[in-house]
């Protein structure tokens, strides 16, 4: 059994019973977990697997396959700010497609986790800005080792989707609705 800290990126459903659980890990890299039994009424994992939660987890890893077995959660930060507003979770569901775009499965980058949780922990507190998306942005592409200053400090996201092939569709959107709102907060401010 493996222990770590982890965030919940993505569920679905695997069975009748049983979920499907991404994560990322601190010191397992980005994995896949089946919760067996978690759709049940009665479980141990009622209340612990919500999307962006942080916790404790405890896994049993498979020897065939990259889908490990969830034996334990312990809940260490909801972070309930995030589900306040719709944009904060927009940006939340932005950063976990990145970040599943830019990684391969279990491969161990603990520098990922902690920029995933210092980004969770800045939406908690805060309505996010185009500015805030795009330091996470350019941290991530440090962290894939996008080597091109030049490239990388014009435009972090052109140098992550020339690496990666591509980046979430949901990205113009996001940042069209981040700009609009960002200028109606400067316009409110002016009024007061």
């Amino acid at each position: 059994m493996q222990s770590t800290a982890a965030i919940l990126l993505r569920k679905r459903n695997f069975s009748d019973t049983s979920l499907i659980v991404s994560w990322c890990t601190e010191s397992l890299g980005c994995i896949q977990t089946v919760a067996k039994g978690a759709r049940r009424t009665r479980t141990p994992f009622a209340g612990k697997l919500d999307l962006f939660f942080e916790t404790e987890i405890s896994i049993i890893p498979s020897r065939k396959s990259t889908l490990h077995t969830l034996a334990e959660v312990v809940l260490k930060n909801p972070f309930a700010g995030i589900r306040q507003n719709y944009l904060r979770t927009q940006v939340a569901a932005y950063f976990v497609e990145l970040i599943e775009t830019c990684t391969e499965r279990d491969h161990r980058e603990p520098e990922l986790f902690h920029l995933l949780r210092r980004a969770f922990g800045y939406l908690d507190a805060n309505d996010p800005t185009p500015r805030a998306v795009g330091h996470f942005e350019t941290e991530l592409a440090r962290i894939a080792g996008v080597h091109d200053a030049k490239t990388l400090k014009s435009d972090p996201a052109f140098a992550l989707g020339n690496l990666f092939g591509r980046l979430p569709l949901s990205r113009t959107l996001l940042l069209k609705r981040l700009a609009s709102n960002d200028s109606t907060h400067a316009n409110e401010r002016k009024l007061r």
